[in-house]
């Protein structure tokens, strides 16, 4: 496990010099730094093991539809939000699916499984992508500013004096173009911050099926007045721990089989 994060430290290693402010650095520094350890933490299954399992009676290979009902995504039947668990179905969104009324429009599918370690690398991306140009634009110039003179304390001697001498007279040379264009360049990768937090929120919403906005304050808000049987948390509606997949084979008289797996 070691091994899985130990390639994470140079985006938390502390920094000498700082060419930007505090939010700035909780976008590409702590923001992407969780979402890369995420997305390694997601795909890293000789860690934390398998990513599904299919349970089955029927003479299939395990391994088989594991993978199947991953490919293809698993779902849950609509009307079973609404059934007692233990009385009328065996846990939140499982049910019978071969009834004729549950037909494919009951059906709520989870795509986004496979697609989480993806997402998550690609926003990680996304949030260190304006540092990047930021620092591509201010070239190292603030850290060649310093010349020494970020030491708490310092010694009088003619080279502090010298280096305050040269960096007063450059701020004075370069006040027109360089400071305009660097300032813009900042204005813009704070904007493309903001910009990129906001997208993001769209996308994710838009992936989870539109319950990404809503589901923070209906788990803080969420309170369980009877046992877990009778009453289940909004994170289990909008990610589920057990689904249902449908797998169909060739049986012994040609004749198409139908198997309905929990996943």
């Amino acid at each position: 496990m070691f091994q899985l994060f130990g390639s994470l430290k140079t985006l938390v290693k502390p920094q000498s010099c700082h060419i930007d402010n505090h939010i700035f650095r909780l976008h590409y520094r702590v923001t992407t730094t969780l979402l890369v350890a995420f997305s390694l933490m997601v795909t890293a299954h000789q860690f934390l093991g398998d990513p599904i399992d299919c349970v089955t009676k029927r003479d299939v290979p395990a391994t088989l539809l594991d993978t199947y009902c991953w490919l293809h995504s698993t779902y849950s039947v609509e009307a079973a939000w609404q059934k007692e668990v233990g009385v009328d179905v065996p846990y939140p969104g499982v049910d019978n699916s071969i009834q004729p009324e549950l037909s494919e429009s009951k059906r709520v599918y989870h795509g986004y499984y496979q697609w989480v370690c993806f997402a998550l690398f690609t926003q990680a991306i996304a949030f260190y992508l304006p540092h990047y140009l930021w620092k591509v634009c201010e070239g190292g110039l603030l850290k060649n500013l310093i010349l020494g003179l970020d030491k708490p304390i310092l010694k009088p001697s003619a080279a502090k004096e010298e280096n305050i001498a040269l960096l007063a007279e450059f701020l004075s040379r370069s006040r027109g173009a360089l400071h305009q264009k660097l300032y813009l360049c900042y204005v813009i990768c704070e904007l493309l911050n903001l910009m990129n937090v906001l997208t993001q929120m769209m996308l994710m919403d838009r992936l989870l099926g539109g319950e990404f906005f809503n589901y923070g304050w209906e788990v803080l808000t969420f309170r369980q007045a009877s046992p877990w049987p009778l009453q289940y948390s909004p994170m289990v509606r909008l990610f589920p721990r057990v689904t249902k997949c449908e797998f169909y084979q060739f049986g012994p008289s040609a004749s198409i089989e139908r198997f309905d797996t929990r996943s």
